[in-house]
């Protein structure tokens, strides 16, 4: 799918775009892998490790997605996009509400308008479970960008070019997720917890990357791609990471949700099942009309009023399976020696 490729992936230097980088260079061959971010620094960094004059096809362009011309001048002879690049913190985006429009509305428009422009044939824009029923500003903007990324498919014309879109929920370990906030907290004797009822998705790094990479294979535009994902306990978290911590409860920040959602029931109406995940159409009008068949599993259509919810997931991960994941993704010197001798008992 991605070798012989141009890829461009917006917000590249940060953690999806590391981790894509890395799956995408040692699973395939692609043609050119283009990082396109604002932040001088972190692209400096990364460039340790994929060096412009070394073995991989890298090119590195400083640029933000608020800027219209530079998307479109580094998207030319480009086949792919991903669109990565996101204004993230709910706090910051509560506090500085039209900067995270900028980014994820504007930004989100300027993508889609820059690929058309440049005969881009696919793009695969991240979403967040934040933006289902939302009830911050980053999650309504994200819903927005959604909106955008899939109604692009209903203007583009006799243009060759696919939109879809990859929701999913809380990546383990990444940057303002709560385990790094727990780890570097636990010296103090005790970890703060917003509500003890709080549940979370959890996806991996890898998993993320290769969820948009195999829908960049099936993806015949207009889908929201959802993965089949466990929840978590956010106390079973604080006690995966050291059981010796009091666990303090602290109360609700703005913007937070007890539980998050993947898929709404009023969405559940126009969602196919598969597998490993379900895909969301626009419409019910559109159900009739996606029925592939993926792996050889054909899809079926979501029971009436099926609601997908990190609370009444089927799949928890226990205590030990959360120790397990921070000892193998994470490594060692992020987590306790007592922790990681408990994890491999």
């Amino acid at each position: 799918m991605l070798d012989n490729k141009v890829i461009l992936i917006t917000g590249g230097t940060g953690s999806f775009g590391k981790k894509f980088l890395e799956i995408v260079f040692a699973r395939h061959k692609p043609k050119k892998v283009i990082v396109y971010s604002r932040d001088e620094l972190k692209q400096f960094e990364l460039q340790h490790t994929y060096p412009i004059d070394g073995k991989y096809p890298i090119r590195y362009f400083i640029g933000d997605v608020r800027d219209f011309n530079r998307l479109k001048r580094a998207m030319e002879g480009v086949d792919i996009v991903v669109h990565a690049a996101a204004f993230k913190q709910v706090a910051a985006a509560e506090y500085n509400p039209f900067e995270a429009v900028k980014t994820n509305i504007i930004g989100g428009q300027n993508v889609i308008d820059a690929a058309m422009e440049s005969k881009v044939k696919k793009v695969m824009a991240l979403s967040s479970d934040k933006a289902v029923a939302p009830i911050n500003l980053y999650g309504a903007t994200k819903l927005a960008a959604d909106k955008l990324f899939v109604a692009a498919n209903n203007y583009k014309g006799p243009r060759e070019i696919k939109f879809s879109v990859v929701r999913y929920g809380n990546v383990m370990g990444s940057r303002g997720s709560v385990i790094p906030f727990f780890i570097k907290h636990r010296e103090k004797g005790f970890l703060p917890v917003t509500d003890k009822r709080m549940t979370r998705f959890n996806i991996t790094l890898e998993d993320a990357v290769d969820l948009v990479i195999d829908n960049l294979k099936y993806m015949r535009g207009k889908e929201i791609f959802v993965p089949k994902i466990p929840s978590y306990r956010i106390t079973d978290v604080a006690h995966a990471i050291d059981p010796e911590c009091e666990i303090r409860e602290i109360g609700s920040r703005q913007g937070d949700k007890i539980h998050e959602d993947l898929i709404t029931a009023n969405e559940s109406m126009s969602t196919m099942e598969f597998d490993n995940h379900f895909v969301v159409l626009p419409s019910l009008a559109h159900l009739g009309n996606y029925n592939p068949k993926v792996n050889g599993y054909t899809g079926k259509p979501c029971a009436a009023g099926f609601h997908y919810n990190s609370g009444n997931n089927p799949h928890f991960l226990s205590v030990a399976e959360i120790k397990k994941l921070l000892h193998q993704y994470l490594g060692y010197e992020y987590v306790a020696h007592r922790v990681l001798q408990s994890a491999n008992s």
